[in-house]
This record gives C-alpha cells, structure tokens and sequence, in this order.
C-alpha cells in the first residue's frame, strides 16, 4: 500500500473542522450547567466596563475636571486588572477555576459597595479606589472564566466556543450603558451661563452633589446581583479541566513563565490584545463625546447612540461564533482588523455625521478580536494555561494606558476625532497577529493540533 501524503492528511483534517458535521460536540457532556453559569458572568461584567464609559462623562460634570482626569477612570480600572491577574491565576494553580470566580464576585460587590461612601465623601479619589476594587474582581473573573470556557471542549472549537460565551458580554455592556443613559444621566446640562448664575445663587455645589449621588443606586444593586451569583456557584459542582491537569501531572509542573516568554506566539497575543483592549476602551470612553461635539447632540442621545453601537457588537459576536465554523478564526479576524483601519480612518478625517455612522460600525467588526486572541494564544500551553490566560488578562492594562492618551492628543491638538488615531494604528497591530497567525497554522502542522 502506497504512503498517504502528508498534506492530503492535513488537507483532510482542515475539512473536517470546517465541516460543521464533522465536529465534535461544542460543550463537554455534563458541563452545561457550569457552562450557562459562567457566561453569565461575561454578561456580568459587561455592565461596569461600560458604565466607566457613562461615568467619564458624568464625572466631567460633576468635578467638573478635564478629558484626561476622566480618563482616568479607565485608568484606575485596567490597573486593577493589570496587578491583580497574576495573584488570580496564582490562587487557581492551588484552588481551582471556581474559587477564583467566588472571589472575584466577592471583590466586585464589595467596590461596588464602596460607591456609596464615595459619594458621600464627594472626592473623585475615592470612587477612583472603588473601581480599582471592582476590577480587581474582574481580573480574577476573567483570568478564571476565559481559560475555562476555552477548555470546556474540543480544542479545535475553543476560539467557537469563547465568541459564543463572550457574546454575552455585549449584552451586559448595553445593559450598562442603558442603566447608564437612564439612571445616571440626569439631562441637566448647564451652559457657562447658568454654571455663573448657580453659582452667584449658592446653588451650583447643590447640583454637583445631585449629579454625583446619582451614580449610586445603579452600584449597589450590581454588588447585590454579585454576591447572589456567589453563593450560586459555591453550591455548583464544577467539572474538572482534565487536559490541563493531565498535561500538568505528565510533565510534573504547574506552569513556568520562562517557557511562555519563549513562546513567540503567546507574546505576539498579549501585544495585540494589549492593542485592541486599548482600542475598544479609548473608542467608547470618548464616543459619547464624539458624538456631541460632531454631531452636536445631547448626552442622553448620544447615550443612544452608544448603546446602539453596543448592540452592533453584540451581533458581530453571535455572527462571528457562526461564521467560524466556515472561515479560519485568525483569518476572519484579520479581515475584520483591516475594516475597521478603514472605518476609523473616515471617522478621523470626515468627522461629523459620515464619521459618527463609520465609528459606531467599528464596534461590529472589533467584536470578534478579544476571545479570538485569547483563544489562540492559549493553544497549546497546557500546565501554563492558567499562567497564560492571567497574563492575556493582565494585557487589558492597554485600557488604562491608550484611553488617556487620547485624551491627552484630544487636549493638545483640541479635536476627539485626531485621538482616534491610536484606535487606528491598534487595528492595524491586531491585523499583523491575525495574518501571522493565520501563516503559522498553515505551515505548522503542529500549530493546528495544540
């Protein structure tokens, strides 16, 4: 008998995981239950990650501060994913995915909890150390829930499997920014005028502690929903990881990172999820104020306008988990990258209302880019996935680095439109992974069987 080809067998392989009939189940047998669980976290935290988004401009108004100290609410946020990943993925070597999450709920009620003695204090510093709180239990929500969801089946289906779950997160981000709109939004905009009016009548610090208190309510009913969801999956049973653990007893390690700083392609996705995470956050925390300043209409609609871009993503994320089972991830993802070069680019140049419908398309086609990364650069690192995945969570520090300097070049250069080139040149870094990884999977067999 003659030898197959090797590439016919390659060949064979990629049709059938292209082939929807071909695959395996998505979801590991038995794990449903869990599986349902910790995509509603995803949901979950998509709602204080764009609340900040409301919040930068509600804190504009009510300290009346600068582009680039409200920035600084994303600041204060990402770091607290950025210091605590680590500690998180430490705790799960020894504990385990479902300790982590308890934890990170726990943390997340507590920083909510804290808004309420913020606003009573009335300094901008103290809800800055309240998000530090509610992220550092995001961090050790998403250093667990990413890895585990990416490993709850197949792993030729785990980018599938991370969009679908991560889908959800949109709907939690245009939960936030509705909440948001409608809760924190008062609609009280004052002109120069009436700022030097209230003022000369004692009244203006009245308004500031109105527009202040109102971000409360909305913070202390998500600290509720989060400690319930706690007690929820402390009473879950959770389905072991065994690939990772079976790796991790075979090779008589827990993970080293010395072995992932030499791994070329897990570095190459915590710089483009560095990028993008960078990108997504700098795009929304100053869509509001594109919106006004371009289209010159008013907070509430531009509210809107954010939650429909929201809407937009959440579509792109279904449509992408469908579309993978046809189109390679990494090269769908590169594709999209490249769009989205273009729709920002019209969005810096024609700004207004051509650019203001190019912005809020971007969000479409920016969808697929964080679980796509994450999934890709988890391939294959088996006892160093919980190392790995905490340092792909740690690269969300992009959020707290790119979104002030657009703030910045949005001060020096007096235009928001000008800042979005750093979303721009984010997208193009994000395209350069995408197509990298797509030549890797073609010319490394063992690419493709990590």
């Amino acid at each position: 008998m003659l030898p197959v080809p090797t590439h016919s067998v390659e060949q064979s392989a990629a049709r059938q995981r292209l082939d929807p009939s071909s695959r395996k189940t998505l979801i590991r047998e038995g794990s449903t239950v869990p599986f349902v669980l910790v995509t509603s976290l995803f949901f979950l935290w998509g709602i204080p990650n764009n609340l900040n988004d409301i919040l930068i401009r509600q804190f504009m108004k009510s300290f009346t501060i600068t582009r680039f100290e409200a920035g600084l609410v994303q600041s204060a946020f990402y770091m607290g994913y950025f210091l605590l990943a680590m500690p998180a993925a430490m705790l799960m070597r020894k504990a385990g995915y479902k300790i982590g999450m308890i934890v990170g709920l726990l943390l997340f009620g507590l920083g909510t909890f804290l808004f309420w003695p913020a606003a009573l204090a009335g300094r901008y510093s103290f809800f800055l150390a309240a998000l530090f709180v509610i992220a550092s239990g995001l961090a050790f929500l998403e250093t667990a829930s990413n890895p585990f969801i990416a490993q709850l089946g197949p792993s030729e289906s785990s980018e599938q499997r991370l969009n679908l779950a991560q889908a959800f997160n949109p709907l939690g981000a245009i939960t936030g920014v509705l909440i948001g709109t409608i809760f924190i939004f008062s609609g009280m905009e004052l002109s120069p005028t009436a700022i030097a009016s209230s003022k000369a009548q004692h009244t203006y610090e009245i308004y500031l502690r109105y527009e202040t208190l109102r971000v409360v309510k909305p913070y202390l009913a998500l600290g509720g929903i989060a400690i319930v969801l706690a007690v929820i999956l402390m009473c879950t049973k959770f389905p072991i990881i065994s690939n990772e653990d079976a790796m991790e007893i075979s090779e008589g390690n827990n993970g080293r990172i010395s072995d992932l700083l030499g791994n070329p392609r897990f570095l190459m996705a915590v710089a483009a999820q560095f990028m993008y995470v960078g990108a997504q956050v700098g795009t929304w925390s100053y869509f509001i104020q594109y919106v006004q300043t371009y289209a010159h209409q008013t907070e509430k609609l531009a509210g809107l306008f954010l939650t429909g871009t929201l809407v937009a993503f959440a579509l792109g994320r279904f449509g992408s988990a469908w579309l993978m089972r046809r189109i390679a991830p990494q090269k769908l993802m590169g594709y999209y990258s490249l769009v989205n070069v273009a729709l920002v680019a019209i969005a810096i140049f024609f700004p207004g209302w051509v650019g203001l419908f190019a912005m809020f398309f971007t969000s479409f086609f920016m969808s697929i880019m964080f679980p796509t990364i994450f999934a890709l650069g988890l391939k294959g690192l088996g006892p160093n996935t919980k190392i790995g995945g905490s340092l792909l969570v740690m690269a969300i520090v992009g959020g707290a680095v790119l979104t002030p300097l657009m703030g910045l070049i949005s001060e020096w250069r007096h235009s928001i439109a000008l800042a979005y080139l750093v979303p721009l040149v984010s997208y193009l870094c994000v395209a350069a992974f995408s197509f990298s990884a797509a030549v890797a999977k073609s010319g490394e067999p063992e690419f493709v069987r990590s």
